[in-house]
């Protein structure tokens, strides 16, 4: 570009209405896979005042009890009684649960490779892929997590909203939260300063707003955001409403599904439009959005281009990707045909292929369902190794 822009990314806490139900179908999937590694899982979940409803399809042979997952769950985020719209304790829950369509479970356990060839079959073309679509995968050299820098803050102020609440700092915050960072890029794409951060946080309603600004401002904020990022021009709009007593599923229902943006790179990437929680690892729209991130986080740190964009797509019931794409944006020195031969070489892209690189049946979900599956430093996450950075550079000769 050949001018300074802004661009913007939000973020929301693991108390919002809609990763509150990400949470609940996450916990179960887990709870699931803990017993049953082989379990098909596609929960959903819808919260409101009072209540909580869980549907979906699920094939496994462990028994769960649903409800204590759900309770227990929603009492962890902080709705144990202190908001008594929506309590974990006494709420409805209502399960809603059937097996996965035969239709759907004949080409992911029998794949199209396997069927049209069945002597000398690959183990790893045993598995189709879950659904038709395509996933994407990005990564950027602009932060440590290699993760775009409005997305990146706004998740780490939802953190420290959580972290102050949680250990008294603040103790009259709420569970609901929601944080939004605009940065000033410069022309050659890289972040000079940040423009505008809101933060708006359920309180009780002692509080009054010069205090919630006040210490959101202390304690949040100036914890956050890098001082030699803010300016006398910065802006900083803190519960600009005047009140946020009302929140969390009392205030606005939930669903399962319905932050995808937040939950991957802000708007800074596109996007397949394939949510992630609730879902086990046949369902290529999250292993592979997985797989596309690893790949594409690791070709950055190998220094291949200074961001990156992998597009994979599949067809139903087929375990080879139908495409690959790479985009590196005018930043790398490679070409997009020897990019793709390096990825072709290190990452099986298969969903058993990545079930096994990744290792992904396990339970390791529910801590990915609120604040970012993405460049997080708080948790350990296979996909966000950077494993392969030394067989990339051998294989380009960096």
């Amino acid at each position: 570009m050949s001018k300074n822009y802004l661009f913007t990314s939000e973020s929301v806490s693991e108390g919002h209405p809609d990763k509150v139900a990400d949470q609940i179908s996450d916990a179960i999937l887990d709870a699931i896979l803990a017993k049953d590694k082989d379990a098909r899982v596609a929960c959903e979940t819808t919260v409101t005042t009072g209540l909580v409803l869980v549907v979906g399809e699920i094939s496994t042979s462990a028994y769960v009890d649903i409800q204590s997952v759900v309770r227990k769950t929603i009492t962890d985020i902080g709705y144990d009684g202190s908001n008594p719209g929506f309590d974990g304790n006494s709420c409805a829950v209502l399960v809603a649960l059937d097996e996965q369509s035969p239709d759907i479970a004949q080409g992911v356990d029998d794949a199209l490779e396997r069927r049209d060839n069945n002597k000398d079959i690959d183990p790893l073309d045993q598995i189709g892929a879950g659904d038709q679509g395509f996933v994407f995968g990005f990564a950027t050299n602009e932060t440590k997590e290699f993760m775009p820098l409005p997305i990146s803050l706004a998740h780490k102020l939802m953190r420290k909203t959580a972290e102050v609440r949680k250990n008294g700092t603040i103790d009259y915050l709420m569970p609901d939260a929601k944080s939004q960072v605009t940065i000033e890029y410069d022309e050659n794409d890289h972040p000079v300063r940040v423009d505008t951060i809101v933060l708006s946080t359920q309180h009780k309603a002692e509080a009054s707003l010069d205090q919630v600004k006040k210490d959101i401002k202390k304690y949040v904020i100036d914890e956050v955001v890098p001082a030699n990022m803010m300016d006398d021009k910065t802006k900083i709009l803190i519960n600009p409403t005047g009140r946020f007593v009302i929140g969390g599923p009392e205030g606005d229902s939930g669903l399962t599904g319905r932050k995808v943006i937040v939950d991957t790179y802000g708007g800074f990437a596109r996007h397949g439009g394939g949510a992630f929680s609730g879902k086990d690892a046949t369902k290529v729209d999250r292993s592979a959005s997985y797989a596309a991130r690893y790949i594409a986080k690791n070709l950055v740190a190998a220094g291949v281009a200074e961001k990156v964009e992998i597009q994979i797509a599949y067809a139903i019931g087929v375990a080879r990707p139908v495409s690959i794409h790479v985009d590196t944006f005018g930043t790398s020195d490679f070409s997009e045909e020897q990019i793709e031969k390096c990825i072709n070489e290190f990452f099986d892209l298969r969903p058993l292929g990545i079930i096994e690189m990744l290792d992904l049946q396990r339970p390791i979900y529910k801590k990915t369902a609120a604040y970012g599956h993405f460049g997080r430093t708080d948790i350990d996450l296979p996909w966000e190794k950077l494993d392969k950075v030394d067989d990339i550079k051998n294989f380009l000769h960096i």
